[in-house]
């Protein structure tokens, strides 16, 4: 029913493992294909294209749903629905800013600085010369094919780059004065699927699914049993999403407690809950959270 578009590059794998974790896992031959399956009616076929590239074959309607950078959303003035924004975010993850960087010995301190016919290489030449018509400033943009911030200062004044820490940037001897942008992983699709009846709640099944499982990151179930004399010391400690189940066991004055904890919090959580008289403490894998 919906031909959909997944990043190759950096954010393959992590788009591959959502999928899967979604119960939708992409079936290829080999890692090397363009093209797979996804085993799933709502699916029709799965292919692998660079990032930069989706939102444009999205809107043109060679694919129905694409997910991608929303940087190269704004770079390409693609007319897409933006559905969904993912917990996926930079070329390794983390959060990605559009950012622009200079030497550290430059006096510039923001984009506003920039003189006119300072020169800029940078991947995103038209997110970049946007950003400088806003300001009334004149720039000259190079678009570069990779190493950009080596090119500082022997061949251009600065860069608009893609970074998550500014590590490399600041190693390159740069520094960052100004963000265009944050970015991060998004759900597109053509405007025309949610006009569909049938597309649009494909798409929506879809979504809730992705959804779903980047909500259960991070989280366990976590189950117990407490005596009735202890119960409401340990609800007072015990975290939730909205409120704990709590069932009477049958066969003791006691009861059984399920809730849903950040994982970051379980080592400390523990030893609390038994503390309080908590015991048969039991923690659990989440797959999905669908609110």
């Amino acid at each position: 029913m919906l031909t959909l578009v997944i990043p190759k590059g950096s954010l393959e794998p992590m788009t591959l493992a959502l999928l899967a974790d979604a119960d939708l896992p992409v079936i290829r031959g080999s890692d090397r294909d363009y093209h797979g399956t996804i085993d799933d009616p709502r699916i029709e076929r799965v292919s692998i294209l660079r990032p930069q590239e989706i939102p444009t074959y999205v809107a043109e309607g060679r694919f129905d749903v694409g997910i991608t950078g929303l940087d190269w959303v704004h770079e390409t003035g693609a007319d897409v629905e933006v559905v969904s924004a993912l917990a996926l975010s930079g070329r390794a993850g983390g959060t990605a800013r559009i950012v622009l960087a200079v030497g550290q010995d430059a006096s510039i301190d923001s984009a506003k600085d920039v003189p006119d016919g300072f020169r800029i290489s940078t991947e995103y030449p038209n997110l970049t010369r946007a950003a400088f018509a806003e300001r009334g400033i004149d720039v000259k943009v190079y678009l570069s094919y990779g190493a950009t911030e080596a090119k500082v200062p022997d061949i251009v004044d600065g860069v608009v780059e893609v970074t998550e820490s500014g590590s490399t940037l600041r190693r390159a001897g740069l520094k960052i004065v100004e963000t265009f942008l944050e970015s991060r992983t998004v759900v597109i699709a053509n405007r025309a699927v949610l006009e569909d009846p049938d597309r649009a709640q494909a798409l929506t099944d879809i979504r809730m699914l992705l959804e779903g499982v980047l909500e259960a990151r991070g989280r366990v179930l976590m189950k117990l049993n407490v005596a009735a004399t202890n119960l409401e010391r340990v609800l007072e400690v015990v975290p939730a999403m909205k409120a704990p189940t709590i069932s009477k066991l049958a066969h003791d004055d006691a009861y059984a407690v399920e809730t849903v904890v950040d994982k970051s919090r379980i080592n400390i959580l523990i030893p609390q809950l038994k503390e309080r008289g908590a015991t048969d403490i039991v923690e659990l894998p989440i797959s999905k959270i669908v609110h």
